[in-house]
């Protein structure tokens, strides 16, 4: 990986509560990739194998529904998704979709796995983190979903 990527890593907020050698060792598996603007990075229900922690760009978080497709959480540079592929074998629960050119860094999902079980300590600083980002992810799914069927939006219109 080269220095500009492990400086990169070692600002996003992600990591902020790692420890040096945490970051170092997720630093290793890091690659950097670029989206263009509207390419779908994964639908519902593929078993994309990536993580990713945005650098620079916009990714919508969408769920398609019957005739109409759902954005649960506009995700920005400092933001991270795909947190599935440390589950292996298990589907997507959303569809992620680039809204502009963005730059991420991607990991592995095996891969992190892997280094989990070498280093248990870097494997929990990481899950307690992913934890944060489930937990966001299903806010934005409640907020949404409140927004759609709540009496006080049908009355509004929405």
């Amino acid at each position: 990986m080269t220095q500009s990527l492990q400086s990169e890593l070692a600002r996003h907020p992600f990591v902020r509560d790692f420890e040096p050698a945490h970051v170092a060792r997720l630093a290793a598996l890091a690659k950097a990739v670029h989206f263009e603007r509207d390419q779908v990075i994964f639908h519902e229900g593929d078993e994309h194998a990536d993580f990713f922690l945005v650098v620079k760009g916009m990714v919508a978080i969408e769920v398609d529904a019957p005739e109409q497709v759902l954005r649960v959480q506009t995700l920005f540079e400092g933001d991270e998704f795909g947190w599935s592929a440390v589950l292996m074998g298990r589907g997507k629960h959303f569809q992620a979709r680039a809204l502009e050119p963005t730059d991420t860094l991607a990991f592995d999902g095996g891969e992190l796995l892997a280094a989990f079980q070498q280093d248990p300590a870097f494997g929990l600083a990481f899950t307690l983190r992913l934890l944060g980002v489930v937990s966001e992810r299903l806010q934005g799914t409640r907020l949404q979903l409140h927004d759609m069927y709540s009496v006080v939006s049908k009355r509004a219109g929405n």
